[in-house]
C-alpha cells in the first residue's frame, strides 16, 4: 500500500494590504512581498532594510559591548610586551573557526599566541582545569577563550588564582553567576534589539579581532580573511541569520569564492565547489563546506582544521582538505549505519514512541560524535523530541547522549526536568546533550514523557511544515527564483521560504542515488511540467499520483541552461472532492480489518464501510462525521482523532490507486 509521510502543515495567513504596500515599494513581485512579511517584517521602511542590509547604521560594538574596550587594551598589553597568549577552542564548527579567526589576527598584529581544544572524547565542553595548568606550566600569562568559558567558573576562578588574565569570549547562555574573568564578550549580555545579539562565537571573535587591529591601526590586509572565516563559522553554527549576521555575511558570501586562505580554497575544491561560482550560499557551507569541518570535531583531532584554515602554503592546505574529506566519509557512513539501526530498534521492538510522546533509544557501541545528526534526522522522520544514547566504551554503565526537539518542546528544560537522574547535560531550546547512569535510563524515559504529556498533544507528533504562500506552476519563473535569491542569506531565524501547490499530479516518479526521489509534475488545467527532487524519500515511493505538494525553488544550471526546478519538503492528499470525483469504490486493510470505501458525487460524501457494516460518512473540509449502520442510527464522531484521521488518508491513497488501475 502507497504511504506518505505524516506531517502537519502550517499555512503563513496572507496580508494583502501590507504585501500590497511592500511590493510597491520595493519592486518586490507580491509573491516575494509575502515571504517578506512572513519573516516579520511589518512596515515598507524595514522591508528596505531587510532588502538592503548593508543601509542600517550600526552603533559601535565599543558602545554595545561595555567588556571590549578593557578586551583590547589588555591584548594589546599582551603583545607590546610579548607576553604569551592561548586560546582555548571548541571542537565545533564555530570553535575551531573562532579559535583559527583569532590565531590569524593575533599572528597578524604580532603576539606570541597558541591554542588548545579540549578533546571531545576525553574532556567533553569548553576550558577546564588542566587545560589552565597546562597554559600555567608554559608561561603563558592571558587566556582567551573563543565558544566557551561563560559557564566554566572553577577553571576560570583557578586560572586567575594561579595569576593568569581571561578574556572570555561565548555566545551561549549565561549562568546565573558569571565567571571572574578580567573582561566577558557575549552578545546574551546585550538588550534583545541590539543587532549583535545573534552572533555566534565566531562573531564575537571578529567583533575582537577587528577592534584589536583597530587599535593598533593594523587593519590592512586582515578583514577578508577574517571575514571568510565569520563565514564559514557562523553557517556552520546555525546562528541566527539576523542583524549584523545577515548583513556580513552577505558581504562573505560573495567574497568566498576568490578566498585568499589556502585552506578555503582546498577545502571548497574537495567539496566540488565550482571557481566560476561568483557568490557562494549559505546551502554551500551548511551541507559541503560546513560538514567537512564539522566531522573532524566529531571524529578526529581539530588541529587538522587548524592547521587547514591558518596555513599560507598550498599544499598542506589541499593534504587537511583531503584529510576533512575522508574524515566526512566515514562520519556519512556512521550516521547512515547509526539512523538505520536506529530505526529498527523503534519499529521492531517496538518503541512506543506516540504513547510517550518523546522518542528515546540507546544502544551500545554508536559513535557518540555523531548521533546528534543521527537525532535530527529522527526528529524529521516521526515529529517528535528524540533523545540518543550510547554507552560509554570505557565504562559501559554511563550513558552520553545528544537530544534535538520540536517547536512545542523545550529541550533544555526537558533536562532539567531530569536533573537528579543525570550527570552532566547541557544546551538550549532546540538541541542538548547529557549523560546519565545507565541504572537510571528507565526512570529517565519515564521522567521525559511526564515532562513530553505537559506541552505536547498527540497532533503536536508530526513534523512541522511551514508554508508562505499557495503558488500556481505558471507564477514559477526564473525573475521570481531570481528576486527570492536577492534576499539571501536564508537560514535560522530567516527560513528559506516554502511554497505550495494543490492537487499536483506526478506525472513520472524514480528511485535516484540510494535513497531519493525524482518527478515530473503537472498541475491541473495547465500543460506546463517541472521538474523536482524529494531527498530521502525513497520509502515513500511510490507516491499516490494527485497530492498537494510544498516545496523549495532550486536552479538548475546545466551547460549553460537555466531551469527552476522543485525540492520537495511536504506532501499532503488533496481534497477529496478534488480527486476522487470519478471513482466508484476500493477495499483496503488498517490495522489488520478489511474495509471498502467509496466516493459519493453527488452527496459530495466519503463513505467507509468495515467489516460489521458500520460506515463511516466523511464530507471534505469538516472535523466531524456519522458513524453508523444507517443515518437514523448513525453518531457524531470526532474526526481530528488520529484513529479516523489515519483511517481516512488510507481510504484516500486506496481509491487513488483504483483510479491508476
Amino acid at each position: 500500500m502507497t504511504n506518505i509521510p505524516k506531517q502537519r502543515w502550517q499555512i503563513a495567513p496572507t496580508q494583502s494590504d501590507l504585501v500590497q504596500q511592500i511590493s510597491q515599494s520595493t519592486n518586490l513581485l507580491p509573491i516575494v512581498s509575502q515571504v517578506v512579511v512572513n519573516r516579520g517584517i511589518d512596515t515598507t521602511q524595514l522591508a528596505h532594510l531587510y532588502v538592503e542590509p548593508e543601509s542600517q547604521n550600526l552603533p559601535s560594538p565599543l558602545e554595545e559591548f561595555l567588556d571590549l574596550a578593557v578586551s583590547v587594551e589588555l591584548l594589546c598589553q599582551a603583545i607590546a610586551s610579548g607576553e604569551k597568549i592561548a586560546i582555548c577552542g571548541d571542537y565545533d564548527a564555530d570553535g575551531m573557526t573562532s579559535t583559527a579567526l583569532l590565531l590569524r589576527a593575533l599572528k597578524h598584529l604580532g603576539a606570541d599566541v597558541d591554542y588548545a581544544i579540549p578533546s571531545r572524547m576525553k574532556d567533553g565542553y569548553g576550558i577546564n582545569n588542566r587545560i589552565v595548568e597546562e597554559f600555567a606550566a608554559t608561561d603563558v600569562g592571558l587566556i582567551l577563550t573563543v565558544d566557551n568559558g561563560i559557564s566554566a567558573y572553577e577553571p576560570i576562578l583557578h586560572a586567575v588564582e594561579l595569576g593568569l588574565t581571561v578574556i572570555i569570549t561565548d555566545h551561549h547562555d549565561l549562568p546565573e553567576k558569571l565567571p571572574p574573568a578580567d573582561a566577558i564578550l557575549n552578545p546574551k549580555l546585550l538588550s534583545e534589539t541590539s543587532p549583535y545579539r545573534g552572533l555566534a562565537g565566531v562573531g564575537v571573535a571578529y567583533i575582537l579581532a577587528v577592534a584589536t587591529a583597530q587599535s593598533l591601526g593594523q587593519l590592512k590586509g586582515l578583514t577578508n580573511q577574517i571575514l571568510e572565516l565569520f563565514t564559514l563559522g557562523t553557517i556552520a553554527d546555525l546562528a541566527p541569520l539576523i542583524g549584523v549576521n545577515r548583513r556580513w555575511l552577505k558581504r562573505g558570501l560573495r567574497q568566498l569564492p576568490n578566498s585568499q586562505l589556502e585552506g578555503i580554497q582546498a577545502l571548497m575544491q574537495v567539496a566540488g565547489i565550482s571557481e566560476e561560482q561568483k557568490q557562494l550560499k549559505p546551502d554551500d557551507i551548511g551541507f559541503k563546506l560546513g560538514p567537512r569541518i564539522n566531522a573532524v570535531g566529531r571524529l578526529a583531532d581539530p588541529q587538522i582544521v587548524i592547521e587547514l584554515l591558518t596555513t599560507d602554503d598550498s599544499g598542506i592546505a589541499l593534504e587537511r582538505a583531503m584529510q576533512c574529506e575522508q574524515i566526512n566519509r566515514k562520519r556519512q557512513e556512521l550516521c547512515e549505519q547509526i539512523e538505520q539501526e536506529a530505526i529498527w530498534l523503534v519499529e521492531s521492538t517496538p518503541i512506543l514512541w506516540q504513547e510517550a510522546r518523546v522518542l528515546v533509544v540507546v544502544k551500545e557501541d554508536w559513535h557518540h560524535g555523531v548521533i546528534g545528526i543521527v537525532a535530527s534526522r529522527l526528529v524529521e522522520r516521526y515529529g517528535v523530541p528524540v533523545f540518543i544514547g550510547t554507552y560509554e566504551e570505557e565504562d559501559p554503565s554511563k550513558i552520553r547522549g545528544s537530544a534535538r526537539g520540536i517547536e512545542e518542546f523545550n529541550i533544555f528544560e526537558a533536562l532539567n526536568y531530569c536533573q537528579d537522574l543525570l550527570g552532566k547535560y547541557g544546551g538550549h531550546k532546540a538541541a542538548g546533550g547529557f549523560s546519565l547512569a545507565a541504572s537510571n535510563l528507565e526512570s529517565f524515559q519515564a521522567r521525559l514523557s511526564e515532562f513530553a504529556h505537559q506541552c505536547l498533544k498527540i497532533e503536536h507528533l508530526k513534523p512541522l511544515i511551514k508554508i508562505d504562500a499557495q503558488v500556481k506552476f505558471e507564477q514559477i519563473s526564473l525573475p521570481l527564483y531570481q528576486q527570492i535569491e536577492s534576499l539571501q542569506p536564508w537560514g535560522i531565524g530567516n527560513d528559506v521560504p516554502v511554497f505550495w501547490t494543490a492537487n499536483v499530479l506526478l506525472k513520472e516518479q524514480k528511485i535516484v542515488g540510494s535513497n531519493h526521489l525524482k518527478l515530473i509534475l503537472q498541475e491541473e488545467n495547465s500543460d506546463q511540467e517541472l521538474k523536482a527532487i524529494a531527498w530521502r524519500w525513497k520509502d515513500y515511493f511510490p507516491l499516490p499520483n494527485r497530492l498537494d505538494l510544498a516545496y523549495k525553488l532550486k536552479e538548475n544550471n546545466w551547460q549553460g541552461n537555466i531551469a527552476v526546478e522543485l525540492e520537495i519538503v511536504g506532501v499532503r492528499l488533496p481534497n477529496i472532492h478534488q480527486v476522487f470525483s470519478e471513482i466508484k469504490k476500493a477495499v483496503f486493510n488498517y490495522q489488520g480489518r478489511s474495509y471498502a470505501c467509496s466516493w459519493w458525487l453527488s452527496l459530495n460524501e466519503l463513505r467507509i464501510r468495515n467489516e460489521q457494516g458500520k460506515i463511516l460518512a466523511v464530507e471534505p473540509g469538516k472535523n466531524t462525521g456519522l458513524l453508523g449502520t444507517n443515518r437514523a442510527n448513525a453518531k457524531q464522531v470526532d474526526l481530528t482523532q488520529p484513529y479516523f484521521q489515519e483511517l481516512i488518508q488510507v481510504a484516500q491513497i486506496a481509491l487513488d490507486q483504483a483510479q491508476k488501475n
